[in-house]
C-alpha cells in the first residue's frame, strides 16, 4: 500500500505491521488528525483470562492511547450469552451470568497493565454491552434494527460461509451475533462518539455491518480497521504452546512461563514480534531481528524482557531472566520456575507399581502431567521413550519411570527437553 498517513496512529499501525485492512484509510486518517477520537475493540467473556492471541489487539489500543486518542475496551457481558460464530466449527458453550461476570473481572486485570483508565480526555473507558443489550425489546429491535440487515449479504460473509460450506450447523442464536455486534458499534457512536472499531481480520464482516447500520440509522460516518491473524513462521497459531493457551493472568500462567514462551520464539519471528509486542524503536527491532546464529538469542531475551515488563512489570521480567540463566547457563534449579507440591501421602508402595519392595514411590508420568509439562500419561511415556524426560538433568529410564520418595529431598527439577522445566517440592 502506498498511502502516506497524516496521523501518528495510522503511521504506527502501518510501520509496525498491525494493519491488515481499513474501510477508509483517508477518511479515518483525517478524522484522527482533527482531535481525540474514541475507538473500541470488543472482548467476549468466554474465559477467566485473555491470552497471547489477544495481545496484538491490546497493543493496538495501547498505541491508540499513546498517540493521543481514547481506547474503549468493550466487555461482552451481553454478546457472550450468544457466542461469536466467526470461523468456528461448532457453537460456543453458553455461560451463565455469574461465570460471565467472573470472567470479566479476570480480564479487567490484564487491561489495567496496558491502558490508563480514568476521566481524562484520552483516558480509556471500560464498558459492558449488557448495559444496552440486556434490556432490548425483541419486537422493537427486529422492527428498528433487523430490517437493515440482508440475510443474503450475511450469508456471503466468509466467517459464516465457511461454516455452511462445511455443512456444519449454524444456530439462529449465533446468526444473531453479527447484528448485536453491529448494534454495539452504533450505540458506542451514539453514546460516546466512538468513530472506529478494530479487531482481527476475522471480524471484518461484523465491523462492516456496524458501519452500515450506524450510517443507516443515525447517519454518522464511522470506520473499521483490522489486524492480521498471526501465525508463527512455522505455521502455528499465535499464542498456542504444547502446554495450551498462553494466558495473560499471572494466576493462570506464571511470569516465568510467560517470559519463557517469548524466549523460545523462532528465529524468523524475532524482528516481527519485537515490532508488534514491544515499544522498542522500529530500527532497533530490525537490527535485533537481523542477527544471525547464536547472536539472535540476544534479540529473544530482549523480546521476552520487554513483553514481560509490559504485562507483569520490570521486577518480574528481571526475575524470569535470572531464573532462565540459572537453569540454562549454570545448570541450576532457579527459584522462579513453575512449582508444584506433593505430599508423602500421595506416594504409593513399590508393590502397587509391580516392584518388589515396600518403599514409597511417585509415578514420573503423573508428576510430569501434574507439573503441566505434558497433557497426558501417554504423552509422558512418549517423552520418556525419547529420552526427553529428565529429573535433575538425568534422563528418566524407560524401564523404571518412578521416583522414590526419599530421593526427592526438598525438591527435584523436572525437564521436558531443554526448554521446559518445573520444580516438584515435598510438603512437610
Amino acid at each position: 500500500m502506498t498511502y502516506t498517513p497524516k496521523s501518528d496512529f495510522i503511521a504506527v499501525m502501518m510501520e509496525r505491521g498491525y494493519l491488515a485492512d481499513c474501510t477508509d484509510y483517508q477518511g479515518l486518517d483525517e478524522a484522527l488528525v482533527k482531535g481525540v477520537q474514541p475507538a473500541y475493540i470488543g472482548y467476549d467473556a468466554t474465559a477467566q483470562s485473555l491470552h497471547v492471541g489477544h495481545l496484538l489487539n491490546i497493543m493496538m489500543l495501547r498505541w491508540l492511547q499513546k498517540t493521543g486518542h481514547k481506547p474503549i475496551t468493550l466487555m461482552g457481558g451481553g454478546t457472550t450469552k450468544v457466542g461469536d460464530p466467526s470461523f468456528r466449527s461448532d457453537e460456543r458453550p453458553l455461560l451463565g451470568p455469574e461465570q460471565i461476570d467472573a470472567n470479566i473481572a479476570g480480564m479487567k486485570k490484564v487491561f489495567a497493565n496496558y491502558l490508563t483508565y480514568g476521566d481524562g480526555g484520552n483516558d480509556a473507558l471500560m464498558l459492558n454491552n449488557a448495559e444496552w443489550l440486556d434490556n432490548l425489546n425483541y419486537l422493537e429491535f427486529l422492527r428498528d434494527i433487523g430490517r437493515h440487515f440482508s440475510v443474503n449479504r450475511m450469508l456471503s460473509f466468509e466467517s459464516v460461509k465457511s461454516r455452511l460450506d462445511r455443512e456444519q450447523s449454524l444456530s439462529f442464536l449465533e446468526f444473531n451475533y453479527m447484528i448485536l455486534q453491529a448494534y454495539d458499534f452504533m450505540e458506542l457512536n451514539r453514546r460516546y462518539g466512538c468513530v472506529l472499531q478494530m479487531g482481527g481480520s476475522d471480524q471484518w464482516g461484523n465491523i462492516v455491518n456496524g458501519i452500515d447500520l450506524t450510517r443507516r440509522v443515525i447517519d454518522h460516518e464511522v470506520y473499521g480497521l483490522t489486524s492480521p491473524l498471526l501465525t508463527t513462521s512455522d505455521g502455528r497459531k499465535m499464542g498456542k504452546s504444547q502446554g495450551g493457551a498462553i494466558w495473560l493472568n499471572g494466576e493462570m500462567l506464571s511470569p516465568y512461563e510467560f517470559w519463557q514462551f517469548w524466549r523460545n520464539t523462532t528465529d524468523a519471528d524475532v524482528g516481527r514480534f519485537l515490532k508488534l509486542y514491544t515499544e522498542l524503536p522500529v530500527a532497533e527491532c530490525d537490527r535485533l531481528g537481523a542477527l544471525q546464529g547464536s547472536e539472535i538469542n540476544e534479540g529473544k531475551v530482549i523480546l521476552a524482557n520487554e513483553v514481560t515488563k509490559l504485562l507483569h512489570g520490570a521486577d518480574a521480567a528481571a526475575a524470569a531472566e535470572a531464573t532462565a540463566r540459572e537453569v540454562f547457563e549454570k545448570g541450576g534449579v532457579g527459584d522462579d520456575l513453575p512449582t508444584i507440591s506433593v505430599s508423602a501421602d500421595e506416594a504409593l508402595p513399590g508393590t502397587f507399581y509391580g516392584l518388589e519392595d515396600q518403599a514409597l514411590y511417585f509415578s514420573v508420568n503423573l508428576l510430569f502431567v501434574k507439573a503441566g509439562l505434558v497433557k497426558s500419561g501417554k504423552e509422558a511415556k512418549r517423552l520418556i521413550s525419547e529420552d526427553g524426560a529428565l529429573i535433575n538433568g538425568v534422563a528418566v529410564k524407560k524401564r523404571f519411570p518412578f521416583v522414590k520418595l526419599t530421593d526427592i529431598g526438598k525438591q527435584i527439577k523436572l525437564s521436558a527437553g531443554k526448554k521446559r522445566h518445573a520444580l516438584v517440592r515435598l510438603d512437610g
